[in-house]
């Protein structure tokens, strides 16, 4: 079998490049044998955060991309006028096939636009979007989709949440035939804004996914279902609500080993998924640990050739 190779933005993040160097050295144990890191940025720079680890210098590959896309810049104009830049490089080498994941820290419109404008969607998506998981009482998880990239949506790009967000769960996750919920306001089939009842109806049909109805935000954490469907606005609220309570149970120094799940060191990013290769978002405060999760999640969801699954179901349609 092939090597697996994962591109890493290594000038990506609030931290970088030493999170992202220290977060790559502490992935190494983590990866499969048959996986390769390529650390994406400044070669120079790299090469010097690199002499404190004493590794060997065939322990990583390291492709040279002297520029770097900050924060605050516009991601379409940055890609454009920065063509060395560590995402545009990354990127690039995705698109050739050189590397088989790409993950960064860094500017996430950067990278979801990157991501649409360089592998693009894969045919049949209406909109690729963003996901993350919520922790159950259970100890499993819950998938949410969308959580930020599309903030307005229709009734049948919806449903197609539905489609990504199962294999997502059942092939990364690995949750036996996962249950997909729509958030409502009620779980009837007539609550709701026009959006949901509209999509309510479609997946109500669905031969897609096993769809269980409507759930309400009380139900985000426990097992009514394993994956929950919305828009963009309202799963970027809930992500953002869910990272504060761990906040609040952290500076109120409350030991809870529940709620030490929502710290988002222990995911590391997400995937956008639609997207024809494996691109994964990690968060901009990313320390060593959360870079180190969202290498080997990268390297779980190329493994689990997701990609190539959601192609397949879309082409049978």
């Amino acid at each position: 079998m092939a090597r697996v190779r994962i591109g890493i933005d290594i000038m990506g993040g609030d931290f970088a490049p030493e999170a992202t160097i220290d977060g790559s050295v502490l992935a190494l144990p983590h990866l499969a044998d048959k996986v390769d890191l390529v650390l994406i940025g400044d070669e120079s720079l790299i090469k010097s955060k690199l002499q404190k680890h004493n590794l060997q210098e065939d322990t990583f590959e390291i492709v040279h991309a002297p520029e770097n896309i900050e924060m605050g810049e516009h991601p379409t104009k940055a890609l454009v006028k920065k063509p060395n830049s560590s995402i545009a490089v990354g990127f690039h080498l995705l698109k050739k096939g050189k590397i088989d994941g790409f993950a960064s820290a860094g500017n996430t419109g950067a990278m979801f636009v990157g991501g649409y404008m360089s592998v693009k969607p894969i045919p049949g998506i209406l909109r690729p979007c963003i996901s993350s998981v919520l922790p159950k009482l259970d100890g499993g998880v819950n998938v949410i989709l969308d959580v930020g990239a599309n903030a307005d949506c229709k009734a049948d790009v919806l449903y197609q949440f539905g489609i990504l967000g199962s294999l997502f769960a059942e092939h990364v996750c690995g949750i036996t035939s996962p249950r997909v919920g729509l958030l409502n306001i009620g779980e009837e089939e007539t609550k709701g804004n026009m959006l949901t009842i509209a999509a309510h109806e479609l997946m109500s049909d669905s031969r897609d996914f096993n769809f269980c109805g409507n759930i309400e935000s009380r139900h985000l954490f426990d097992d009514k279902c394993d994956v929950i469907v919305c828009d963009g606005f309202s799963g970027n609220v809930i992500l953002k609500q869910a990272e504060s309570i761990y906040n609040l149970i952290e500076k109120r120094n409350i030991k809870d080993e529940y709620f030490n799940r929502f710290n988002y060191e222990n995911y590391g990013g997400t995937p956008i998924l639609g997207l024809n290769k494996t691109v994964v978002i990690g968060h901009g405060i990313s320390n060593k640990i959360a870079i180190k999760n969202m290498i080997v999640l990268t390297a779980d969801v190329v493994e689990a050739d997701l990609t190539t699954k959601i192609l397949n179901n879309f082409n049978n349609d």
